[in-house]
C-alpha cells in the first residue's frame, strides 16, 4: 500500500470506531510512524510505505482504537504554536487552557515590560512557557506537586529555548515560595472525583489522576489557591485561574471571601467561562 493508502484506511478503521476526528488521527499518526512533516506526507503520497513503517503505523493504529489519545500515542502536542512533550504524569495541553495564556498577556500590560509568572501545577509547563514565548523580559517559576512532571516542563523549556528564564520545581502550591509575583496562573484539578469514572476514555484511562481530581465537589484546589493567593501576588499582581464547566460563581465566591477581588470571569472560543482575573484588594 502506498502512503496516501495507507492513512485512508486507518482513517476508516477510525471512523469505525467511533472517533471523533478520524482523518486527522490518521494523519498524524502516519506522519509520525513515517517520520515526516504533514507535508511531507502529502507530498509523499504515492510513495509505498516500507514494512518498518506500516509496523509503527499498525502499533499506533491498535492504540489509537483502544481509546489512547493521538497527543499520547505520538508523545507531544502543540500549545500556543509550540511543541510540549509529554509525560504519564502530566495533562494534554488543551485548547481552552490557551484561553488562560490570553487572558494573563491582557491584562500584564506592555510587551516590553519585566515580568514575574508563577505557574501552580504546572505540568508540562505550557502555561508559563506560552507567556514566556510572548514576553522577551519575563521570567517564571513553575510548581507542581508531581517531581517528574517538573522534570517534564523543564525539558520542555530547554526544548524550546527557554531554560534560562524558566525553573521547574517539585511542590504543593505556593506553600516554599517565599516571594511575590507579577502574574500567577494556573490549570488546577477541578473534576468532582465521583465524575471522573464518566469522563471519556481517553482522560479517565490516560490523564494522570493526580491532575484531574478536583476533591469531591471539584473545588479543593481552589480552596488552597484561595487561601495562598494574597501573598503570592504583588500589589498590583494578577491571577488567570482556569475554571471547569459550571465553576465560575461558586469560585469566584471562594476567592471573594478570602478577601481577594474578582474583576472578571473570561469565555473561551465555545462561550464556556474559562478564565477567572484576581487580584488583590486595593
Amino acid at each position: 500500500m502506498t502512503r496516501a493508502e495507507e492513512v485512508r484506511a486507518a482513517a476508516a478503521l477510525f471512523r469505525e470506531a467511533g472517533c471523533d476526528t478520524p482523518e486527522f488521527d490518521a494523519r498524524a499518526l502516519a506522519a509520525e510512524a513515517f517520520a515526516l512533516s504533514p507535508a511531507e506526507l502529502i507530498a509523499g503520497g504515492p510513495d509505498e510505505a516500507g514494512p518498518e513503517e506500516r509496523v509503527r503505523l499498525d502499533e499506533m493504529i491498535a492504540r489509537r482504537v483502544a481509546g489512547e489519545p493521538v497527543a499520547r500515542i505520538i508523545g507531544h502536542r502543540e500549545f500556543w504554536g509550540l511543541r510540549f512533550r509529554l509525560a504519564p504524569e502530566t495533562l494534554v495541553p488543551r485548547p481552552d487552557s490557551e484561553t488562560i495564556v490570553e487572558t494573563a498577556l491582557a491584562e500584564a500590560g506592555a510587551r516590553d515590560r519585566a515580568l514575574s509568572v508563577l505557574d501552580l501545577g504546572a505540568g508540562t509547563g505550557c502555561l508559563l512557557l506560552a507567556i514566556l514565548s510572548e514576553r522577551p523580559h519575563a521570567v517564571g517559576v513553575g510548581i507542581d506537586l508531581s517531581p517528574a512532571a517538573a522534570a517534564a516542563a523543564q525539558a520542555n523549556a530547554a526544548a524550546l529555548g527557554l531554560q534560562a528564564r524558566a525553573l521547574f520545581v517539585a511542590g504543593s502550591w505556593g506553600e516554599a515560595i517565599g516571594r511575590r509575583f507579577d502574574v500567577v496562573v494556573s490549570n488546577p484539578p477541578y473534576i468532582a472525583r465521583p465524575d471522573i469514572a464518566h469522563l471519556d476514555v481517553e482522560v479517565r484511562a490516560h490523564d494522570p489522576h493526580l491532575a484531574l481530581d478536583g476533591g469531591l465537589d471539584g473545588l479543593r484546589a481552589y480552596r488552597a489557591l484561595a487561601l495562598g493567593l494574597e501573598a503570592l501576588l504583588k500589589a498590583d499582581g494578577v491571577a488567570v485561574l482556569e475554571l471547569g464547566a459550571g465553576q465560575a460563581e461558586e469560585v469566584s465566591e471562594l476567592m471573594r471571601a478570602a478577601g481577594l477581588a474578582v474583576p472578571r470571569v473570561v469565555p473561551d472560543l465555545a462561550g464556556t467561562p474559562r478564565a477567572l482575573v484576581v487580584r488583590r484588594r486595593r
